[in-house]
């Protein structure tokens, strides 16, 4: 965000509409199969409007209500099915185009994970039930065409009861945790991506193109996490793990030019129970545990191209 020199002072400013809530069904004309979505959309515009804040002058500024307004008109617009980063670039570029004053459109989007019915074994034509991880976006679109697009996943929970383990770490005075080569391993991965286009004429004509890329990116990170469905792989770490992860989305994907992932290390604790008369009420043997959400290990890290730009 760039700055302006104000009475002596940088200044930087934008403004926008937080949590506008979407709903948006589509018909099919030749049969009775609805496809429906639920967004919250977030808007931030980069515009010259300095006069508003220094001066009392407001005629720069786009109202917040008129943001929100535009996101549902555009959505009535669009009578094809779209994904959310289609819907996104769609309003950065309107901004950025209608808005002499706005240089630049940042949009982000949360899918709300709404997943078809299954009735008798067959998908339902109008039925969803909630799932659990979320689709996310953000677009930065410029009025020169300038395009960053990031795509990701938020609360994906992840959890194999075996295979994983943890030792020959830093010991010191401070250290309780003993060496294991067993143990349950639990995480939520939120994870972003970026892709490498950096102009709305490079974007790939093909509809479902994000779409399909979002589905593609979490098969990959949880096959990798989990390994063959025989066995599984070892985990010797969280932090193995997660590059294993991060480096099969690169290797697998070569239009993903980034990828940050945070897998925070979501315990279940052993439990054994004693008394002074029973020493074994519950004896831990790799089957009780206590699941606890806090505190947690906190691992996060970012692979990147040479080339990429972060």
């Amino acid at each position: 965000m760039a700055s302006e020199k104000v009475d002596g002072f940088a200044f930087e400013q934008r403004h926008g509409k937080a949590r506008v809530r979407l709903g948006r069904v589509w018909r099919s004309l030749s049969g009775g199969r609805h496809n429906f979505v639920e967004w919250t959309v977030g808007i931030n515009l980069l515009s010259d409007c300095l006069a508003a804040y220094v001066r009392d002058d407001n005629s720069a500024i786009v109202a917040t209500d008129s943001m929100k307004n535009t996101v549902y008109a555009k959505a009535k617009e669009c009578t094809q099915q779209i994904s959310m980063e289609e819907f996104a670039i769609l309003l950065a570029k309107h901004f950025t185009s209608f808005y002499e004053q706005v240089t630049t459109a940042i949009i982000t989007i949360v899918e709300k994970p709404w997943e078809r019915v299954y009735v008798d074994d067959q998908p339902h034509d109008h039925g969803f039930k909630l799932g659990s991880e979320a689709h996310t976006t953000e677009v930065i679109v410029e009025k020169s065409g300038a395009l960053r697009v990031t795509s990701g996943i938020r609360g994906l929970a992840l959890l194999k009861t075996t295979q994983s383990g943890f030792e020959k770490f830093v010991r010191d005075k401070y250290t309780a945790l003993p060496d294991t080569k067993e143990r349950m391993v639990a995480t939520e991965v939120t994870a972003s991506w970026k892709y490498p286009f950096e102009s709305l004429s490079g974007i790939p004509l093909q509809p479902s193109y994000f779409t399909e890329r979002y589905l593609d990116v979490k098969k990959v990170l949880v096959e990798t996490f989990f390994g063959p469905s025989r066995g599984g792989v070892y985990s010797p770490s969280v932090q193995n793990t997660l590059y294993q992860m991060a480096t099969t989305v690169l290797n697998r994907f070569p239009d993903i030019s980034s990828i940050q992932l945070k897998m925070p290390n979501i315990h279940f604790l052993p439990v054994n129970i004693s008394s002074k008369d029973n020493p074994a009420i519950v004896k831990f043997d790799n089957d009780v545990y206590l699941p606890t959400s806090e505190p947690h290990g906190s691992i996060e890290a970012t692979l990147s191209r040479m080339r990429a730009k972060m």
